[in-house]
């Protein structure tokens, strides 16, 4: 198998996908229609949430979900400075400033402790991220919130499916939001979705999501609906298409399934890697249930960039999650931050790569991927 060529992620789509979206086609209802709004209540019955609102990505959810909560100019925001650039960005698009607070060393996930150092007087809501499909620990998270009266919004882009003491992540908190790009654990190819159970935010962001008209397409266009039509806010296109639900539908039945194997390929890494000088695994916490969209691992002893120079020349592509929001220009420059503000977060950074894992692989391509990393580091 050393020819063989290993990509980081391959999306899984099956003949039930093309089939959905082959009928949407042929429907002729392309934007967000009847497939939308059935997916809106299939994601809630799924995460235990009263309610879905299915937009365009990930980020769209999360600057609907600060707006519809009112965050704004003067507010500021707690988040966690590993994560990808959208969770910060939204925040400053709301107008609020990103507050970052370090990471725990083990789980790479936002450390309650430390948010709790970064609360001040204009604080307004915390935005914890689940890194990799490991839960944050959100009792700790919520009790903050709850003594300092803020709102909890879960950057769920990587934990669909994932589970915090038996409830599912989208039944936990003010709003979740989720992420179906082409590499999460499911896919629509681009898509979000936010789950709450305030069914006045659920109402706001379903205005707000589609320019901020008091009627979407499928009420002015369907049998049922009217062409009339009022600007109730100022809002965005940020509505998700049938075309992107067709594939969802189906791609949330196979969730779980999915899941297991990324949960069974995961075990098989760490069995594989765990007393391997030089690596440090994956660790699932207690009362959680870990979905593994990335492997991460920490290399000690190795420069990361050889390794993965490495790895290409044995045909397996890895990847690294993910530069700290605070080391890039844009929030130095505009927030004074420097290397050393938070150093967990950095030295997890310094040392990651992640390894490919999803549900195409096969267990013989894991166990190629285990041989190439001891060859490598031996």
């Amino acid at each position: 198998m050393d020819e063989l060529k290993i990509p980081y992620c391959l999306p899984e789509i099956g003949e039930e996908e093309i089939a959905e979206v082959v009928d949407t086609l042929r429907s002729g209802w392309l934007t967000m229609g009847p497939k939308t709004i059935a997916f809106e209540e299939q994601i809630a019955a799924y995460t235990g949430a009263k309610y879905a609102v299915a937009v365009n990505s990930c980020t769209a959810a999360l600057h609907l979900s600060l707006l519809a909560y009112g965050i704004g100019p003067g507010d500021e925001v707690i988040t966690s400075p590993y994560t990808f650039a959208s969770t910060g960005n939204v925040i400053v698009h709301s107008g609020a400033r990103p507050v970052f607070a370090d990471i725990q060393r083990d789980t790479f996930n936002i450390d309650p402790e430390k948010i709790n150092e970064a609360i001040t007087s204009k604080t307004k809501a915390i935005v914890p991220v689940h890194f990799a499909g490991q839960p944050c620990d959100m009792k700790e998270i919520q009790e903050i919130a709850d003594d300092h009266d803020l709102v909890v919004i879960e950057d769920a882009a990587h934990a669909i499916g994932a589970e915090y003491r038996g409830k599912k992540i989208g039944s936990l908190s003010d709003a979740t939001c989720f992420s179906f790009y082409a590499t999460k654990n499911m896919t629509t190819g681009e898509g979000g979705a936010v789950t709450t159970d305030d069914q006045k935010i659920a109402d706001k962001m379903r205005i707000l999501r589609l320019h901020g008209i008091s009627k979407d397409a499928w009420k002015r266009y369907s049998a049922q609906g009217s062409w009339y039509y009022e600007i109730e806010d100022c809002g965005w296109k940020y509505n998700m298409t049938d075309i992107q639900a067709a594939l969802g539908i189906h791609q949330l039945r196979k969730l779980n399934g999915f899941v297991e194997t990324r949960r069974k390929y995961a075990e098989m890494y760490s069995t594989g890697l765990r007393d391997l000088e030089g690596v440090v695994t994956p660790v699932e916490k207690k009362g959680r249930r870990h979905v593994y969209h990335l492997y991460p691992i920490l290399l000690n002893g190795m420069d990361r960039g050889d390794f993965i120079g490495e790895m290409a020349n044995m045909g397996i592509c890895c990847s690294v999650h993910f530069i700290p929001l605070h080391l890039h220009p844009f929030y130095r420059e505009n927030y004074g931050l420097v290397r050393g503000d938070y150093p967990l977060g950095e030295g997890a950074y310094d040392h990651e790569v992640s390894l490919p894992l999803y549900p195409a692989m096969q267990e013989e391509t894991i166990r190629h991927v285990i041989r190439c990393v001891h060859e490598i580091l031996k």
